[in-house]
């Protein structure tokens, strides 16, 4: 990773949205939901001599509308506070 967040800024990489639904049918393009959920990828030193509690590797989910937005290299990317997210997954 070539970047990394300042604060208490985490970077997530979000899953892919789901293609189909469980009874096998498939999901156009304009009726996927934007995913909740993600991979840390960076995370920043925290803020105020806090520690952040999500490591790089961790699985999450997040608020539906949480983060900003960021392309990198061809890949999307959520930059969000760690208190947008909601747990930690596993």
């Amino acid at each position: 990773m070539k970047f990394k967040p300042i604060n208490d800024r985490v970077v997530v990489k979000p899953a892919p949205a789901e293609e189909k639904t469980k009874g096998g049918i498939i999901i156009p393009d304009t009726a996927k939901e934007k995913p909740q959920r993600g991979e840390v990828v960076a995370v920043g030193p925290g803020k105020d001599g806090n520690a952040l509690t999500v490591k790089v590797g961790d699985i999450v989910l997040y608020g539906k509308y949480a983060g900003q937005e960021m392309s990198y290299e061809g890949e999307d990317y959520l930059i969000m506070r760690e208190d947008d997210i909601l747990v930690v997954l596993g």
